[in-house]
């Protein structure tokens, strides 16, 4: 019986799938073959100083250009951070020049291959070709080694400032690697201190409009423009704010012999004086405090002068200013030139820069002649609709509280709120009612805006004035001349009738004589300063109405009004028409 042969193209095809098989065993056994003399090259030269040319083949490994494999970039980095770690304390500078000795020859050499080895970790840590986020992890943490000892034993902040440039200029790994640092560097106080001297010294040395254009020449792969503020208000923003610590409270540091640390000549005068000074090299949480509030000052100050500021970093800015910054800068009024000309802009602006300048003028003595007319200004209709209204009218009332506001400015303010109740929300109403309430409570020199009526006889004699004409000028802004303490208050009169019931018996609170304060108290303006439709509509359905009016018909009505209504008209449907 003849056998079956295959066909030629079946044998191609058997003949293809054994070739490309053995093609990737190959492979493989070549990957594995040249991880083992990666390997190898690093035992070699730890092992023997004769094997010091291994050094620059895993140097080559490391560099981004070369695009080795991560398995190759870790066993490399581990290899050469081993052989640097006990002598990077011992070699020379970066500027040293090598002598007749051959021993200095190789230190030097030894050093140009440690800078060159530091390069290689800063363009690794921004490396778009680095895929691996846990190899990435590694190549910081052996670069934060490297500025842990890199400079004779001491914090190496030439390092770290190159690390901090390369990490603001990078437009994909920016927000990675400041994770990192965030995650498990931020926490010691001298990281956080040569950060922020770092960033001071980029701010400096950086003109943001010219320096889209330098960057897209040089590389188009650097942040530049918006993009790189975004980065360096973010870096700022994520470094934790110094707390005020106890003489006695120890802060952690990454290098013990940082830069916190006194002289060595001072440690020794004192040593000889008494022994149980030995132990104690760093000063106290005082002076640690005082020079990391010279530093977070000079660099958000530094940061602050740079012009222009995108829209979204600028209001971040002012919206976080009072807490985050403020606090903690060692001159506050350095502000104040920001804040009045971001006060002076007006609109969203001057709202936002409002709660620091309010700050700086309660606190730390800042004098705005200006405050009150713009403060004035901002009260227009689109602020009872705007998103940071709550805060305004809180630190609007706060700013009306001093019993010392001359009666023409409390009238100004009480009449210039009462207008605007005619166009505003009813939520609006509310925060208008309670902020009248307090200001005729607080100033009973104005009380007479309640009610008052025209003089009989200055009636008689001005011929211009008019019954029933209001003399205050809504369009004023001169608090002076608005003629305010001529008027009254007719325009909270008319909310007695407003549709919207919880304004209508919230205004039958200014009946009360207010004048007698110890019969009276202040209405709380954060109730109110956030109210809009939804609010006041869950509290009216969470409200318990005893008497319900019933409307009560013996027969179901036809039309919406009776005939009796409105003589000579008759309503009829298209039903009855027809």
């Amino acid at each position: 019986m003849a056998s079956i042969q295959p066909s030629p193209k079946k044998r191609k095809n058997n003949n293809n799938k054994q070739s490309t098989e053995i093609n990737k065993g190959n492979k493989k056994k070549k990957k594995n073959q040249d991880l083992a003399d990666v390997r190898k090259l690093g035992q070699q030269l730890l092992s023997n100083r004769s094997h010091i040319n291994n050094l620059p083949i895993l140097l080559n490994i490391l560099n981004p250009t070369s695009f080795s494999p991560p398995e190759f970039i870790l066993e490399a980095l581990l290899s050469v951070q081993s052989f640097f770690t006990p002598l990077v304390a011992d070699l020379p500078s970066s500027s040293a020049k090598p002598t007749e000795d051959p021993e200095s020859v190789y230190r030097v050499w030894l050093r140009s291959k440690f800078d060159e080895y530091v390069e290689f970790l800063i363009r690794l840590s921004v490396s778009t070709t680095l895929v691996e986020e846990a190899l990435r992890e590694v190549v910081v943490d052996t670069l934060m080694e490297c500025v842990k000892v890199g400079n004779a034993g001491k914090f190496h902040s030439s390092i770290y400032h190159k690390f901090i440039h390369t990490m603001v200029y990078s437009i994909e790994e920016a927000d990675t690697l400041l994770d990192l640092l965030v995650s498990k560097y931020f926490k010691y106080i001298d990281v956080c201190y040569f950060t922020y001297i770092s960033l001071e010294k980029l701010i400096r040395t950086l003109d943001v409009r010219s320096a889209s254009a330098e960057s897209e020449k040089e590389s188009p792969a650097c942040a530049s423009g918006e993009l790189l503020i975004r980065n360096i208000h973010h870096a700022l923003s994520k470094i934790p704010p110094l707390q005020q610590l106890d003489e006695k409270s120890e802060f952690e540091m990454w290098n013990a012999s940082g830069v916190f640390t006194k002289d060595s000549k001072t440690e020794t005068k004192k040593k000889s004086k008494d022994s149980k000074t030995e132990t104690n090299d760093v000063p106290s949480s005082a002076i640690i405090s005082k020079k990391m509030k010279l530093k977070f000052s000079k660099a958000w100050m530094a940061f602050l002068t740079l012009e222009p500021l995108p829209i979204d970093v600028y209001k971040e800015v002012l919206v976080t200013l009072h807490q985050a910054v403020i606090p903690y800068l060692s001159n506050p009024k350095l502000l104040s030139d920001f804040l009045t000309k971001s006060y002076d802009i007006g609109g969203v602006i001057s709202v936002m820069a409002l709660s620091s300048l309010f700050i700086l003028m309660t606190e730390h003595g800042f004098e705005y002649p200006n405050f009150y007319v713009k403060l004035y200004a901002l009260l227009q209709p689109s602020i009872f609709i705007a998103k940071h209204r709550a805060k305004f009218f809180q630190l609007l009332d706060s700013c009306l509280k001093s019993p010392l506001l001359p009666a023409y400015l409390a009238a100004s303010f009480a009449k210039k709120l009462s207008r605007l109740a005619l166009t505003i929300p009813p939520s609006g109403n509310l925060v208008v009612i309670a902020l009248i309430h307090n200001l005729l409570r607080r100033h009973p020199s104005i009380n007479c805006l309640v009610h008052q009526e025209e003089k009989d006889q200055t009636a008689k004699n001005d011929i211009s004035a008019n019954p029933g004409i209001d003399h205050f000028k809504n369009e004023e802004t001169d608090l002076t001349k608005t003629n305010a303490l001529r008027s009254c208050l007719w325009e909270i009169d008319t909310l007695r009738h407003h549709y919207c019931p919880p304004v209508s018996r919230f205004v039958l609170s200014l009946e009360n004589d207010l004048t007698v304060r110890s019969k009276t108290t202040e209405v709380a303006v954060k109730d109110f300063s956030s109210g809009s439709y939804a609010t006041i509509f869950r509290d009216e359905m969470r409200r318990r109405v005893k008497q319900v009016p019933l409307a009560f018909y013996k027969a179901i009505p036809t039309s919406l009004f009776s005939e009796s209504d409105f003589g000579g008209w008759t309503f009829q449907s298209e039903e009855q028409k027809q």
